[in-house]
C-alpha cells in the first residue's frame, strides 16, 4: 500500500466484500455461540427468517417504498432550492453577505428538533416527514454548494473576461462548469444524510414506512425485525450511492482526471 495510489477495481470489490463477510461471520460467532443473548441481538439466520416473513406476508415492500418515496421527495424540494441558491452565494458575494449567517446557523439544528412543531403546523401526515428531510438537507447544500462554487480557480475567470465573456457568462460558462462535480458530490452525500432524518421522522406520529415497522419491532423486542430494518436501510442507501458515483462519473468524466 502507498498514499493515493489506486487499488484495481476487482481488488476493490474484493475488499469491500470481505469486510461483509467478516462482519457477518463475527456477529453469527457473537450470537450462535451465545456469547450474546438473542433477545438482546438476534442472530443472522434468525434476521434472514424474520426478513422474509416481513417481505412475504407483512407488507414491508409497502414500508419500503414509502419510505423511499419520502427520502427522494424531501431531498428533491432541498435540492431544487438549494442548488441555485448556493450558486448565487458562491457567484456573488453581497448574495453570500446576506444569506451566509442565517445559513450557518441554521445547519446547525437539527431537524429532529422540529419534528413537534412541525406536526403542530402540518399534522403527522406526509408533508410533515418531507419537512424534516427538507429542513435536514436544504441548509447543508446551500452552504456546501456555495463552497464548491466559490472555489473556482480565479485564473479560469481572468480567462474568461480576457475572451470577452461578461458577469452572466462567467456564472454559467465558467462557474458552474467547474462545480458542477462537486455540487454533484455534495448531492451524493447529502442524500445519505436524508435517510437518517426519514427514520427519526418515521418514528414518531407515522403508520408506514421503515421507521414505523422499527419502533413497533421495539414494542415487541424482535431484534431481528428491528435489524433486518436497519440492513434494508443500508443496502438501498449503498445501491444509491452506487448509482449516483456511477452517473456522476458518466456525467463528469473530466473529473476523474488526475485521481
Amino acid at each position: 500500500m502507498r498514499p493515493l495510489v489506486q487499488v484495481a477495481p476487482g481488488t476493490r470489490v474484493a475488499l469491500g466484500i470481505s469486510f461483509f463477510v467478516l462482519f457477518f461471520l463475527v456477529w453469527a460467532a457473537a450470537t450462535l455461540g451465545g456469547f450474546v443473548s438473542k433477545t438482546f441481538l438476534a442472530d443472522p439466520i434468525t434476521m434472514v427468517r424474520s426478513g422474509y416473513d416481513l417481505l412475504a406476508n407483512q407488507g414491508f415492500i409497502k414500508d419500503i417504498g414509502m419510505t423511499v418515496w419520502r427520502v427522494l421527495g424531501g431531498f428533491a424540494i432541498a435540492a431544487v432550492l438549494a442548488v441555485p441558491l448556493g450558486v448565487l452565494m458562491g457567484a456573488y458575494k453581497p448574495v453570500e453577505a446576506f444569506f451566509e449567517p442565517f445559513v450557518s446557523f441554521a445547519r446547525y439544528l437539527p431537524a429532529s428538533a422540529f419534528i413537534p412543531l412541525l406536526i403542530l403546523w402540518a399534522g403527522i401526515g406526509e408533508a410533515q416527514k418531507l419537512a424534516v428531510i427538507f429542513i435536514g438537507s436544504f441548509f447543508q447544500l446551500v452552504l456546501m454548494i456555495a463552497v464548491s462554487v466559490g472555489n473556482t480557480r480565479r485564473d479560469l475567470v481572468e480567462a474568461a473576461y480576457t475572451l470577452g465573456a461578461g458577469d452572466r457568462g462567467i456564472v454559467t460558462r465558467v462557474l458552474m462548469p467547474s462545480s458542477a462535480p462537486e455540487i454533484a458530490e455534495t448531492l451524493r452525500m447529502v442524500l445519505g444524510w436524508a435517510w437518517t432524518y426519514v427514520i427519526v421522522a418515521e418514528l414518531i406520529g407515522a403508520s408506514s414506512g421503515i421507521g414505523h415497522m422499527i419502533t413497533d419491532s421495539q414494542a415487541l423486542l424482535a431484534t431481528d425485525q428491528i435489524i433486518f430494518g436497519i440492513i434494508v436501510i443500508g443496502l438501498i442507501g449503498l445501491a444509491s450511492d452506487f448509482a449516483f458515483k456511477a452517473f456522476n462519473r458518466k456525467l463528469f468524466p473530466w473529473a476523474q482526471l488526475g485521481r
